[in-house]
């Protein structure tokens, strides 16, 4: 792959994974710790993608995707909760909050890159550059 995903998560472990599995795979990662720091860092660049963990501090996922989505220059960009929220009605309120996806937490390092690639553009699924 070679896109350009932001990734908002404020666990300092979880980012370091998901940022060293995509960059091995040719990715360009921007971090948000945050979600007022990520709808900031979505508008002043453009991603290819946007990973939202939904239990941030403060502002909740929720909250940051309903922000996202009501942006009209950011209607493109898929956005994929990255959560440990499992339990039942969870992945309907995440998806009804504006995400295009839902992974779980713990992410699986074999197929996360595999699973983050589907919500991709065609054109930005490929070798790395």
């Amino acid at each position: 792959m070679k896109a350009k995903i932001l990734l908002i998560e404020d666990n300092e472990q979880n980012r370091y994974l998901a940022t060293f599995l995509l960059e091995k795979n040719g990715c360009v990662v921007s971090h948000a710790p945050d979600g007022p720091t990520g709808l900031d860092l979505a508008g002043r660049e453009r991603f290819d993608l946007i990973l939202l963990d939904i239990q941030l501090p403060g502002m909740d996922g929720h909250a940051v995707a309903r922000a996202l989505r009501a942006r009209s220059d950011l209607d493109s960009v898929p956005i994929v909760a990255v959560t440990s929220y499992a339990m039942a009605g969870d992945r309907e309120k995440i998806l009804a909050a504006g995400c295009d996806g839902y992974l779980e937490k713990p992410i699986n390092p074999e197929t996360f890159v595999a699973d983050i690639a589907r919500h991709l553009r065609p054109s930005v699924v490929g070798p790395a550059s």
